[in-house]
């Protein structure tokens, strides 16, 4: 298998899926803007999107995966598809009874989120109302990630990819078709995301079934494998925890600061996830699996060229794409959201949230390459514990650069606490003797910093003012920022070239 190549075609997928959520993002703001109802529709979504990452892609993905590859390779594909169907029993029972609590406690968990909303007449209340709309998300999500589980070790990357365009669709058409007969149409929002879940989950369970890897569920907690899974995930669940005890503090944080921060936030974060699931994201799903073969096959020297081989490759597109946040953030943000509602604060405000942001994406995706370097080796404890050092380190910066900076201050201690993650975590794979870079590095990285000089020469050159992205219409700003990312682009891989580097320098093949 070309993993260059499943890369590429996980990116692909994310890449879709991410272009519809900036069209979902887009005419959010279009739409209802960045006052109370999208801050409360925000804060609302936050929770399921916590417990997903919680149950799903964070902590049940870490425990799963590897020990699911093991036994596939161990086992076979019928000791395989028994234990994610005892796995998925269990998981089903759980989140069930989560869903229900969520449900009944709704109006005290926006105390928890958000609890600067009591300030503000109707804003809990409405908060309350569509958790308990989106809450059951949870469980149906969840049950997707198994099941992208289960295909990302089959090598079917590009369906679980994909399957987010599901959930941006069914928030797209809400918005559009349903907001104007619901009181008030925020509401819509929300029963876009519950049909998204259930639509997500419909598709991939549809692709198990036609590599007859669809689980039959059952329940047995005391099984060995099961019971694997539950060891490695209880760690896991605390590290992954830590990143999102993090985030509600920045939500309760911003939400002291006023109306319309968590808003700006959030659509900041839209743009920063566009790289960081381009790439980030698709290299976690490509190494995890392999990584886990080396690991189980006490294979340490391939191992190591693994991650080797992943960290060149998110030096090599990560940087770029930060340094194009930096200079292009008020193009993008006017051109993806200053329509109706979305005034010229709005823009101004989202950009420094989203400069903020920009520092860190680097620490940002080399964490989701990383950290797989030690899940894979079943070793959950040690990140764990940097993630825990990371949130001490993360809301230290944000106590003390959000009075300065305000919500801006919130997403560059973000970007501090992710620089600081992944630093350690490098540290960590370095002293323990588990990655050995491979030769070449000093010079790798001044030919990349000359590249990205270029790059960002040409960005400032062609970015031009503010106002003209202000006053230009829908197709002129589109026009314009695709001649800009294209020029960008053009000069950056070309002086790449010129400087010596080579697709075929980056393509790697693992076997199947």
């Amino acid at each position: 298998m070309n993993l260059l190549r499943a890369v590429s075609t996980v990116s692909g997928m994310t890449l879709l899926s991410r272009i519809t959520g900036l069209a979902r993002e887009s005419l959010k703001a279009s739409s209802f803007g960045a006052g109370l109802a999208m801050d409360a529709f925000e804060a609302a979504f936050r929770l399921p999107n916590l417990l997903r990452r919680l149950f799903a892609e964070g902590a049940f993905t870490q425990a799963f995966v590897p020990i699911l590859a093991e036994i596939r390779r161990k086992e076979g594909d019928e000791a395989t598809r028994v234990l994610a169907g005892k796995v998925a029993g269990l998981l089903l029972l759980v989140l069930l009874v989560v869903s229900v609590l969520g449900v009944v406690a709704a109006p005290w968990l926006v105390y928890v989120l958000a609890g600067g909303f009591a300030r503000t007449p109707g804003k809990v209340d409405l908060t309350a109302v569509m958790i308990r709309i989106m809450f059951p998300y949870i469980l149906f999500i969840s049950l997707t990630s198994l099941a992208g589980g289960i295909l990302n070790i089959y090598r079917r990357f590009g369906i679980p990819a994909f399957t987010p365009v599901l959930l941006n669709v069914a928030i797209i058409g809400a918005a559009i078709f349903l907001a104007p007969h619901v009181d008030p149409p925020i509401l819509a929002l929300a029963w876009g995301v519950a049909l998204g879940g259930v639509a997500q989950l419909a598709f991939q369970l549809a692709a198990l079934a036609r590599i007859g890897m669809l689980p039959r569920l059952a329940l047995d907690p005391r099984d060995p494998g099961v019971r694997r899974v539950l060891r490695m995930m209880g760690p896991a669940v605390v590290g992954v925890s830590a990143a999102q005890i993090s985030a509600l503090i920045n939500t309760q944080l911003a939400a002291w600061l006023g109306d319309g921060r968590i808003s700006w936030i959030t659509y900041a974060d839209r743009l920063m996830e566009f790289p960081s699931a381009l790439l980030g994201v698709a290299l976690g799903t490509v190494l995890l699996p392999s990584l886990a073969r080396h690991h189980s096959d006490a294979n340490p020297g391939a191992y190591s060229e693994l991650l080797d081989w992943g960290l060149r490759l998110a030096c090599l597109l990560a940087l770029p794409a930060a340094v194009a946040l930096w200079l292009l953030a008020l193009p993008l943000i006017t051109t993806l959201y200053h329509y109706g509602r979305f005034s010229i604060t709005d823009v101004y405000q989202t950009r420094v949230a989203l400069l903020g942001y920009s520092v860190g994406l680097i620490g940002i995706i080399l964490v989701k390459i990383l950290a797989p370097g030690f899940y894979a080796r079943q070793m959950v404890r040690t990140p764990v514990k940097v993630a825990f050092t990371t949130i001490v380190v993360a809301q230290g910066s944000a106590l003390l650069l959000m009075g300065p900076l305000g919500h801006a201050g919130l997403t560059l201690a973000t970007s501090i606490g992710a620089i600081f993650n992944g630093t350690v975590l490098l540290t960590l794979l370095l002293r323990r003797g588990l990655f050995v870079p491979q030769p070449g590095w000093p010079g790798f990285l001044v030919r990349l910093g000359v590249a990205l000089v270029v790059l960002a020469g040409v960005l400032a050159l062609m970015a031009g003012s503010a106002d003209t992205w202000l006053a230009a219409t829908l197709w002129q700003r589109a026009a314009r920022l695709a001649l800009v990312i294209a020029a960008g682009a053009a000069a950056y891989f070309g002086a790449l070239a010129l400087l010596g580097f080579r697709v075929r320098d980056f393509a790697r093949h693992e076997a199947p």
